[in-house]
């Protein structure tokens, strides 16, 4: 099976052009190498895909021939992401999250600049 297609099979990406279009930029990676979406899925190949801001890295457990239901993904892959990936990513998402008070209606231009302002500091 290649690559394209066993990343849309076990649901990292969302269509099979996504994921060849991943492989052609060098955003997945076999064993620390790039990869072209024509890649042949070897049992045990570890690879290093990059969804901005996360670097996921996988071990191929099996390989399969249909897209699979999301419950069923964990029987063919091995996340071996660590967890500071994950705790980065939640962290960013907390710090980007916006939150107004209900019923404040919408910021005057100087807490519009007080909002951009301390976002910039990040």
């Amino acid at each position: 099976m290649r690559i394209d297609k066993w990343l849309w099979c076990v649901r990292i990406y969302k269509t099979r052009s996504l994921a060849a279009e991943a492989c052609d930029m060098g955003k997945v990676l076999c064993n620390g190498m790039n990869t072209k979406p024509s890649k042949e899925v070897k049992v045990g190949d570890e690879y290093t895909i990059n969804l901005n801001p996360l670097k996921k890295v996988v071990k191929v457990l099996d390989v399969l021939n249909n897209r699979i239901p999301a419950k069923d993904v964990p029987n063919y892959y091995q996340d071996l992401t660590p967890q500071e990936e994950y705790d980065k990513q939640e962290l960013m998402r907390k710090v980007y999250f916006e939150r107004r008070d209900a019923h404040i209606g919408r910021p005057t231009k100087k807490d519009r600049r007080n909002i951009e302002r301390f976002k910039d500091t990040f």
